[in-house]
């Protein structure tokens, strides 16, 4: 893991392309593969999974049979972990939702938010490299809250054509309504347009490979979508009170999600740094996913030197990271110097995995930038407002001279004649 330069490391980062860049084959294919769905439904569904994960399928629906299958599969261990890590995401999205308001204003004027969960929802799990049923319950979970009717996950079947029976218990603890063994931007289109197994639902959410967000990208405004999400990403803020062998920790373990992961430590000690070094080296070495985490280390970790926390904060806030440790002397105090980030984890006993499993807040977050703009997923995701205004006749006599010369100055003489004709009506009366 190399050690460099704040300089060094921005011109590297410079250079590369941002996350909305033009791909065109990338684009090709994955419109290639949504039309294809959109035309042939189901049957293309089944040709893709042949063709991308090498299992065909007679059903894509996982059945009954399956779930039941899956319980004898998993351990009372995982279960339990399982069960205590769906209460404690419950209790702390629970504290998310938000009610509708009204308000209650002279001669009768109502005005409020009404506040509704989404009808449906499909939720995107992904396979391939590893399974993932804390993904499962942190998008299934704020849905279930916000009170969403429907709720679909898809997700690549395995070689044996079944879904990962940990994934399939995570659903059925989460209360998901219906699994399909469907992969890819084939998923997506699915979700997104219907087919004649899959219902149309309203929002996707959840991760996925390159295609899976490029797919993201071009169903959005048929159907409404998270974000778009990039290859994980953390970032460590350590001082000579860190330590080493806990910072080493953290970044494997984002760097052995994916060779495109991306993990770095901003450290103003050149001790540390040289400490941080050795240790990565050495926890390499033990590493079970040692060829993704080589690959990600290589391309894309670095130990960042800075003078002082100060030029540390600024160059987090410009990344705006998915995930940001503060590994430093008394953390809580330096948070208000933090702006752009999708998770926060304070001092030595806060690491990133904690947040991925159990501590509460939602691992769901926004990468390669996008925190600057953006918030973790949350039962706010799966829900819509709507706005609430109720005049009195008497009421509207009072602003309807100013809606008129607003009106008329837009050259909108149609809507100034909807309030006119309600003027007149009340001086005839």
């Amino acid at each position: 893991m190399r050690i460099v330069t704040l300089k060094k490391y921005t011109d590297e980062i410079g250079k590369q392309t941002s996350l909305q860049s033009n791909d065109l084959e990338l684009d090709r294919t994955v419109l290639e593969i949504i039309g294809t769905v959109r035309e042939n439904g189901d049957q293309a569904l089944k040709s893709y999974t042949e063709k991308f994960d090498g299992v065909l399928l007679e059903e894509l629906t996982v059945s009954s049979e399956e779930f039941v299958e899956a319980q004898t599969l998993i351990s009372a261990e995982f279960l339990g972990a399982l069960r205590r890590a769906k209460e404690k995401i419950t209790a702390f999205h629970e504290v998310q939702k938000e009610q509708s308001w009204f308000i209650n204003q002279e001669k009768g004027i109502v005005l409020g938010q009404k506040v509704t969960p989404l009808e449906s929802v499909g939720i995107y799990v992904p396979g391939g490299k590893a399974a993932y049923p804390s993904t499962v319950l942190m998008n299934s979970i704020p849905a279930k809250i916000a009170g969403v009717e429907r709720i679909a996950m898809v997700t690549p079947p395995q070689q044996d054509g079944k879904v990962n029976p940990h994934v399939l218990i995570a659903a059925q603890e989460a209360g998901v309504d219906v699994v399909y063994k469907i992969g890819g931007a084939q998923a997506i289109a699915a979700l997104a347009y219907g087919t004649e197994t899959v219902e149309k639902v309203a929002k996707i959410t959840g991760p996925g490979n390159a295609f899976v967000a490029r797919a993201k990208k071009w169903v959005f405004g048929d159907v409404a979508i998270d974000m778009i999400a990039g290859p994980s990403e953390i970032c460590v803020v350590a001082d000579d009170s860190a330590i080493p062998a806990f910072v080493a920790a953290d970044l494997l373990s984002q760097a052995e999600h994916d060779e495109r992961a991306t993990a770095i430590c901003v450290t103003t000690s050149r001790t540390f740094a040289e400490a941080l070094q050795k240790e990565v080296a050495n926890q390499i070495e033990r590493a079970d996913r040692q060829s993704i985490i080589v690959a990600s280390i290589t391309d894309n970790g670095r130990i960042i030197l800075v003078d002082s926390l100060d030029e540390a904060f600024d160059f987090v806030n410009k990344l705006a990271p998915e995930h940001l440790q503060l590994m430093v002397e008394n953390p809580m105090e330096q948070l208000p110097f933090i702006h752009n980030a999708g998770a926060i984890f304070l001092g030595n006993y806060s690491p990133e995995a904690l947040g991925d499993y159990m501590a509460g807040p939602n691992h769901t977050l926004p990468t390669s930038g996008t925190s600057a703009f953006s918030s973790p997923l949350g039962v706010y995701d799966f829900m819509k407002k709507s706005s609430i205004i109720q005049y009195t006749e008497a009421a509207l006599q009072d602003v309807s001279d100013d809606i008129i010369a607003i009106a008329n100055a837009e050259g909108l003489t149609a809507h100034a004649n909807s309030i006119q004709v309600r003027k007149a009506d009340q001086n005839a009366k």
